[in-house]
Parts: structure tokens; sequence; C-alpha cells
């Protein structure tokens, strides 16, 4: 099945050796100079990553991304936020399930459907309308072997097609759909919608497990709500 059908169907796609080693060792060191600002957060994540190593960006015209992307979302789509996940043993996290509901914008405003606002490591964020989510895909990219015991991402596969769920829904959703659990080796890639359902556990070994979350859009918000950051593919 493509990348384009599992994400229709399933909601997820991995997508293995999607990256040459030499591409993934370049990143790693584009990114070292995060760590100390990632460890000092006490955090297992770092917002604005493509802001503060903006080399990264060129990531993002690495064929097998691209085409995920223009097949999922169209010509037209175009990234609007990165973050490093940094799993390690100083920082083992749990992660409930959940949707990826909320957008970075530039400013508050009033506009239908948006809501709840909030702020994130200094950028507002804000729900947008189902629609809009349901045209983003986000693409996360492994720096590190992420095997069963290494915290990997759990899925609900299909759970991305009922919009938001929550409460009593979500409680029927884990027991409708069966949980899928994704190991990723290093170089490896999973497409996911931000509607999908999905949960990390802790890390059961000292290893760590570094993932580039990137997040692609294929419309613009609504009036003067405006993503906090855009960049474009080159035509």
């Amino acid at each position: 099945m493509s990348v384009r059908l599992d994400l229709e169907a399933a909601g997820y796609s991995v997508v293995d050796s999607a990256l040459e080693p030499e591409l993934v060792d370049q990143l790693v060191d584009q990114l070292a100079p995060l760590d100390p600002v990632l460890r000092s957060s006490g955090r297992g994540g770092l917002r604005n990553v493509l802001r503060l190593a903006p080399s990264v960006l060129r990531i993002m015209q690495h064929p097998v991304i691209s085409d995920i992307v223009h097949s999922a979302l169209g010509a037209g789509a175009f990234m609007v936020k990165g973050i490093l996940f940094d799993k390690h043993p100083g920082s083992n996290w749990n992660v409930p399930w959940h949707q990826d509901l909320t957008v970075a914008v530039r400013e508050r405003t009033v506009a239908a459907g948006y809501g709840p606002w909030s702020v994130k490591a200094g950028v507002i964020h804000v729900q947008p309308p189902v629609p809009i989510l349901e045209r983003m895909l986000a693409v996360r990219l492994h720096l590190d072997d992420c095997g069963d015991s290494d915290g990997p991402l759990r899925v609900l596969p299909g759970s991305h097609r009922h919009g938001e769920i929550a409460g009593q829904s979500l409680r029927a959703a884990r027991e409708r759909y069966p949980e899928v659990t994704c190991p990723v080796a290093r170089g490896g890639l999973l497409a996911m919608r931000p509607l999908l359902l999905h949960a990390s556990s802790r890390a059961a070994t000292a290893t760590r497990r570094r993932v580039l979350h990137l997040e692609f859009a294929a419309c613009e918000l609504a009036g003067r709500v405006t993503w906090f950051d855009r960049w474009q593919y080159a035509c």
C-alpha cells in the first residue's frame, strides 16, 4: 500500500530507511548546538527548532519527504512547525492518548471556530476548526533507533477519520480501534495525520531517542489568523 493510501486508511505510515545515513549524521551535527538549550529547559522537547537551527530547513526538500507531503497535501503544501523531541534517561516521559489539535500563530484575534488559545514556548497557539487539521500532516524523522522498548509512538489506526475525540468518545475509540506500536529505525520516518489518536510510553532502556517532528499544511487560516511560520516549497 502506498504512503498516501496508508494515511487515508490508517492515518499514519512508516517509511524505513527514508534518509541516507550521512544525512542523518548531518542533521545530528546541525542540531547538536541545541543540546544545552534542550537540557537546561528540563523538557523532552524543543519548539521553534527550525528558527534555532535554520540549516535544518533544507530537509523539507528531501525527495522522500517532499513526495510524501505533496502526495498527501497537494502541490501547494508548506511547512509550519518543527519540534525536536529527545527522550533519554534524564528526560524520559509518558504521553497519554491525544490528538495534535493546536497550531502556532502570529497573534491572538477573533475568528469564528478558533479556540481555545494558549502560549507554548512564547508562541501563541490556537485550536483551529477540524477542516484545517484535516489538511495537515506531521513527518517524524528518527535520528536514533526506536525499538519497542525505547518509548515508540503508539497509534489507533483509523481514529483520524472522526474529527476531535475526547471524553467518552476517547474511551470508545480505544475499545474500537486496535492499538499499534510503531518502532522506527534510525533514518526512518513516520508520517501521520494530526487527528490520529497517539501516545507513547516511557522508554524501558537507557537509550537516546531523538525525533525531528515537522508539520505541514495545505491551507491558510481564517481572517487575521496567520501561521507563525510558513516555509513554502520552491516552485
